[in-house]
């Protein structure tokens, strides 16, 4: 299949780095912007998703030699996603460097044989970023003046040893399971049995750890520590600089009280970012992994009859940031703007709701002294009038609003403005969610998708009460409460939940009557 002329396909062959999300390029980010569809390998940081969240995600992964999908599925998927729908932009996201045993050539004749322009940005490799983080210079005026990076995949034959005598620093990238094997034909070939050998895992990578030996003892200490792929090698005089130059797991150990933990965020993919930011600065490692997604109302007619006569209606109720957001979205479909809102009070759930509004240049005329639904049922002021209070929200808000109001004899309405929809992880995902040493819930409906997909067994850290008994209705038993409804609390309660192991916790600061 060849692309007409005519078409929009256009791959980029990105390098994704070695694991430390930092470490993409600029270029790397700017295509990832621009893709409607991502494949992405297993050494790809799933972190790096989110700055593609219009793009379909596809996961593509080898694992040593348990493969999930062959070379040549990767490169006729590849070619059919760009040439789909009158041509797309494809992202390929590969662990490390591209052309660096990544089979990104491959992947480049595959277009080439398609006639799908495409481009190479490349990445940083692990045969260069995993020793620095590791504290390993792979070249040092005093120690080494070459180094060699080899494959240690031996199923297509050794590599020739013999002929790498002369280079001071070797570098091996998948050889943890051959690792003795090539040890011992390295010594064969000449190279002293002493000569010092460090293994990283998981390097420039929170989980990063490493061993360090002789080419005679080091497959032995990896076995002995347990490493396991992915890892790199390094072998010659330049590991002796290992202990001394360590920066990253002594400052990585330092870096927080989150440091070394995974800890997953549920919250949609362009919502999760604030979160995952703060997570970070404590030393987490994040995944996220949205479990809902925004879809558009099913009654848009009923919703703009409402929205562009808003006579008889005393507030508007707005609950959550994408409230706002829809709501402006479907103003600016209407052919209006905030003016038409001039004659209408706003109540906003919380002061991140608030600061929603604050963007868009409106003020909120009511905000409870504390976040939540319920809160804001009970304190908002009644209108002498008798104007309804018309609630913006998704199909799957509770009633804990609606029910505050009726305490009170306030008239609520309610339209939908949006739907909240369940948003299906890959198997890559559901995996590393399973291993999560956290879960955070943003929301009732992430907790119980939470449940259904996977079920119960998490230790999470729930943005509310509200959230919380949503959790708890759910089956979490495990549950630690943010003290107020915000990001910062929310990474409190993290740090929380891990502190206290088991058991549920309640918010920090917060009296216990308020958490029972």
């Amino acid at each position: 299949m060849t692309a007409p002329a005519s078409s929009r396909a256009f791959v980029s062959l990105v390098g994704a780095g070695p694991g430390d999300a930092g470490l993409l390029t600029l270029r790397g980010r700017e295509a990832l912007e621009q893709a409607e569809v991502v494949l992405f390998d297993y050494l790809a940081n799933p972190d790096l998703l989110r700055f593609a969240p219009q793009a379909e995600t596809i996961y593509v992964g080898k694992k040593g030699f348990s493969e999930y999908i062959r070379q040549e599925q990767i490169n006729d998927l590849l070619v059919q996603k760009a040439l789909g729908d009158g041509g797309r932009r494809v992202v390929r996201l590969k662990g490390g460097d591209v052309f660096v045993f990544g089979r990104g050539g491959e992947e480049a004749e595959a277009c080439v044989l398609a006639g799908i322009p495409f481009e190479v940005v490349p990445g940083v490799s692990s045969a260069l970023a995993v020793p620095a983080y590791a504290g390993i210079p792979v070249t040092h005026r005093d120690l080494a003046q070459s180094f060699a990076v080899l494959t240690g995949n031996t199923r297509g034959g050794g590599a020739h040893y013999g002929r790498l005598s002369g280079v001071d620093t070797l570098v091996l990238l998948m050889g943890v399971r051959n690792l003795g094997e090539i040890a011992a034909e390295l010594i064969e070939a000449g190279r002293a049995p002493g000569t010092p050998a460090a293994t990283i895992q998981w390097g420039t990578t929170p989980q990063q750890r490493s061993v360090t030996g002789t080419l005679a003892t080091i497959a032995a200490r990896v076995r002995e520590a347990g490493l396991e792929a992915p890892a790199v090698t390094v072998v010659g005089e330049v590991v002796r600089l290992h202990d001394p130059l360590q920066w990253f797991q002594a400052a990585h150990g330092a870096r927080g009280p989150l440091a070394g933990q995974t800890v997953a965020v549920t919250r949609t993919r362009v919502g999760a970012s604030d979160l995952s930011e703060r997570l970070r600065a404590r030393g987490a490692s994040v995944l996220e992994v949205p479990l809902i997604r925004f879809a558009p109302t099913s009654q848009p007619e009923a919703l703009h009859a409402r929205l562009r006569d808003l006579s008889g209606v005393a507030w508007l109720l707005l609950t959550s940031n994408q409230a706002v957001a829809a709501l402006f979205e479907h103003l600016d479909a209407l052919g209006l703007d905030a003016r038409h809102l001039a004659g209408t009070r706003l109540a906003a759930v919380g002061p991140s709701t608030a600061r929603s509004l604050a963007e868009r240049g409106l003020r909120a005329d009511f905000v409870p002294s504390v976040a939540g639904a319920r809160h804001l049922g009970a304190q908002i002021p009644a209108t002498p009038d008798g104007g309804t209070l018309l609630h913006l929200t998704s199909q799957l808000a509770e009633d804990h609003l609606e029910r505050a109001l009726a305490a009170r004899g306030l008239p609520y309405g309610r339209a939908e403005l949006y739907r909240t929809e369940p948003a299906r992880p890959d198997d890559l995902s559901m995996d590393r969610l399973r291993g999560a040493a956290v879960v955070t819930l943003a929301s009732g409906s992430a907790a119980r998708h939470l449940a259904a997909l996977a079920g119960t067994d998490f230790r999470v850290a729930a943005m509310g009460e509200q959230t919380a008994d949503a959790a708890r209705e759910a089956g979490f038993t495990r549950v630690t409460v943010a003290a107020v409804p915000t990001l910062d609390a929310l990474a409190d309660a993290a740090e929380a939940a891990l502190r206290t192991g088991a058991g549920e916790e309640r918010p920090t600061g917060v009296p216990a009557s308020r958490s029972q």
